[in-house]
């Protein structure tokens, strides 16, 4: 496959994004206004190797349009993500095509409730949207003090919908949300996908989804309908497909295809789709874990854990967390006579330096030996019950 070609004037966000956001919306403007590759979004993808994936004119219009008929129409936006996600680097495309003004969120504080009530209040639309991700929902709706802040609440229950994804979402946080007559709309998608395309687990308009056969590794689909069951592979296609990845051929190769007259987008996650055309996704095929809408690939954290002199073996997977979504747990064999408190703290630090704070394991186990399986590799379910 041919590599591809991004013009020069294409907007590049390998990073966070200094100063204010806003002063994306200039070159935004121009990149979308001719056709081909607009902008290059990097993303850590499921093998914690970074790609810079390549979005185009068409699949951000595409996106941007369907979510506008998704959610009754267009609106102003509060922006509460960093642009260099491509959560917040929707809030301004759509922005820019509904011809509103966003309000920004302090991008260099943290989320709080109070920040997020007088952002709002500077909405002048009445009808307005936002996207968070479950941390920053959570913070809003489930405390730590247990007591919620009114103003808070009351901004969010003035949106026309929220549009909630990133991560997985606590069903005791989205239980809250309704309770509170917050408008929460749950949403599956990724870079390669400009964002979510599937919203309450239906796909936008103009979007196809596909369930491969359970153990497949390459079920490419024969359809540009949605079909398939599951448990699988999930495919994404449709107009809010990204050309590919930038200098990256390969990679472009393995998850980018065209079949059947629709540009599908290879996953990494697993699902299946019911009777009525619902998706539920289960989890990553492969061993990254999602916490707080940050992907972390549990091979790597593994690996910098067993280099430790103190630490015969290690097993790195996510768990259910009521507040990140995942966090990482690890299972740690020391070597006899280890300080275990001692060593949790070198291994954290070692943790943080090579792979970044959200690395660092929340959940650690203690056993004597991992358990295995009769196959003589490790039991992941039993080490995912140790960890709680």
């Amino acid at each position: 496959m041919a590599e591809l070609i991004v013009p020069g004037d294409a907007v590049v966000l390998d990073g966070p994004v200094p100063g204010d956001p806003l002063r994306l919306l200039s070159p935004l403007t121009r990149a979308l206004g001719r056709e081909g590759p607009a902008v290059v979004v990097r993303t850590s993808g499921s093998t914690g190797r970074a790609k810079r994936t390549v979005l185009t004119r068409d699949a951000l219009a595409a996106s941007s349009m369907a979510t506008a008929v998704r959610t009754g129409g267009v609106g102003q936006w509060l922006l509460a993500l960093p642009v260099h996600y491509v959560a917040g680097l929707q809030v301004l495309v759509r922005s820019l095509y509904a011809g509103t003004d966003p309000v920004v969120l302090d991008p260099a504080a943290r989320f709080t409730p109070e920040a997020f009530a007088a952002a709002a209040e500077e909405l002048e639309d009445p009808v307005r949207f936002t996207s968070l991700v479950p941390t920053q929902l959570q913070r809003i709706l489930e405390p730590a003090s247990g007591v919620r802040n009114g103003d808070a609440v009351s901004a969010l229950k003035s949106f026309s919908a929220v549009l909630l994804g990133g991560s997985a979402a606590p069903p005791r946080l989205l239980a809250a949300a309704r309770a509170a007559d917050v408008r929460v709309v749950v949403t599956y998608g990724m870079s390669e996908t400009c964002g979510g395309c599937v919203y309450d687990g239906v796909p936008l308009d103009g979007v196809s989804v596909h369930v491969g056969t359970e153990g497949a590794e390459d079920d490419v689909p024969r359809t540009g309908v949605t079909g398939g069951s599951g448990p699988g592979r999930i495919w994404l296609g449709g107009d809010v497909v990204a050309a590919g990845y930038a200098g990256d051929p390969e990679q472009t190769a393995r998850h980018f295809r065209e079949a059947a007259g629709t540009r599908w987008y290879r996953t990494d996650d697993l699902g299946e789709i019911s009777a009525d055309g619902v998706l539920t996704v289960h989890g990553r095929v492969d061993d990254v874990v999602n916490t707080g809408g940050v992907k972390v690939a549990a091979g790597l954290v593994s690996a910098a854990l067993t280099e430790h002199p103190g630490v015969r073996q290690a097993l790195v997977l996510g768990v259910p967390d009521p507040e990140w979504g995942q966090a990482v747990g690890a299972a740690v064999v020391a070597v006899p006579g280890a300080d275990r408190r001692r060593l949790r703290a070198e291994l954290e630090e070692s943790v943080r330096a090579r792979h970044g704070a959200a690395a660092v394991p929340r959940r650690w186990a203690w056993p004597d030996e991992l358990p295995l399986l009769p196959t003589g590799k490790p039991d992941r379910a039993a080490v995912g019950r140790l960890l709680g």
